[in-house]
């Protein structure tokens, strides 16, 4: 999988915080060649009081339990990571991978911002 540069990754977190994550997520998935991930706030049944946000591949579609976690750079990359990893084929779509993608980018921020 291509990886960003840590001042890609930094604006990418940047605009997130600055309440762009529509536009964060189109640029995403331009980079990574796929289809553009819907995002809602919003639950589903059976996870509303379990996560913060979930991704559904059948409906290439993030949920974000409230306007809070739609603007957490961490849990957006997060639940962005399950969307690439599920249409890119590779679905190694583990939390621990997904953490350590999210991680990345906030920390790849932290560097920039100093």
């Amino acid at each position: 999988m291509p990886d960003l540069d840590d001042l890609a990754k930094a604006k990418i977190v940047q605009m997130i915080l600055d309440k762009k994550t529509e536009a964060a997520l189109e640029k995403l998935s331009e980079f990574y060649h796929v289809e553009s991930p819907k995002i809602v706030v919003g639950t589903i049944k059976g996870k509303r009081r379990t996560v913060y946000a979930v991704y559904v591949s059948s409906q290439k579609k993030i949920y974000a339990l409230n306007s809070d976690v739609f603007y957490n750079p961490f849990i957006i990359l997060h639940e962005y990571y399950h969307h690439i990893r599920s249409k890119l084929g590779v679905h190694r779509g583990s939390e621990r991978h997904a953490n350590t993608f999210a991680k990345d980018f906030v920390d790849s921020y932290v560097r920039i911002a100093r």
